[in-house]
């Protein structure tokens, strides 16, 4: 027996179908870019990359000018 054959017709939508027209409008509508629609996206897609990138950077320059002046070495 097929798994179709068991159900008797198409299943319910999760959410009303006005309703997701709706939020298609709104979020057309809206000149941003999708991953940064919601109201804290902004955080998790652009200041958390761009605190790692700082700090990274700031480590790569710190261990090269310790390596070039010849900080921490071990004897």
């Amino acid at each position: 027996m097929s798994p179709t054959a068991a159900s008797s017709g198409p299943e319910p939508p999760f959410r009303p179908r006005e309703k997701v027209l709706e939020k298609q409008r709104y979020f057309q509508s809206v000149q941003k870019p999708t991953y940064l629609k919601g109201r804290y996206d902004v955080v998790t897609s652009v200041a958390v990359p761009l605190a790692l990138a700082v700090s990274s950077m700031y480590l790569v320059g710190r261990g090269i000018y310790n390596m070039s002046h010849g900080i921490g070495k071990k004897e």
